[in-house]
């Protein structure tokens, strides 16, 4: 029973480290989406001048970019770990072996 338990908090703890990158890259688009929203619909209100939230949009592309590139690094580091990946992905330091051999060259 006690290696279930372990076995469940495992895999707990692996879906909350997936899940906090995840919802970031969603803050960050959501920030990015209300700060050009927001710009195009201040055009409509002749009382004020529309002003572009940088600070918003900049924060919001960092939350996203972040987010997406831990995801996509997971991503690319387990399907290496499983060799699902093609040879352009495929780690520098890979055995010999593994890589394949062009026509007409000698060892």
């Amino acid at each position: 029973m006690v290696m279930n338990t372990r076995l469940v908090f495992a895999r707990f703890v692996a879906i909350i480290v997936l899940v906090i990158p995840g919802l970031m890259a969603m803050k960050g688009f959501l920030m990015m989406k209300d700060a050009l929203f927001l710009y195009y619909a201040e055009h409509g209100n002749e009382q004020i001048s529309p002003g572009f939230q940088w600070l918003s949009f900049g924060g919001g592309l960092v939350l996203f970019a972040a987010g997406m590139s831990f995801l996509g690094g997971w991503i690319l580091f387990r399907d290496r770990k499983r060799n699902y990946v093609g040879p352009r992905f495929r780690s520098k330091n890979a055995p010999a072996a593994d890589k394949a051999e062009t026509p007409g060259t000698t060892s």
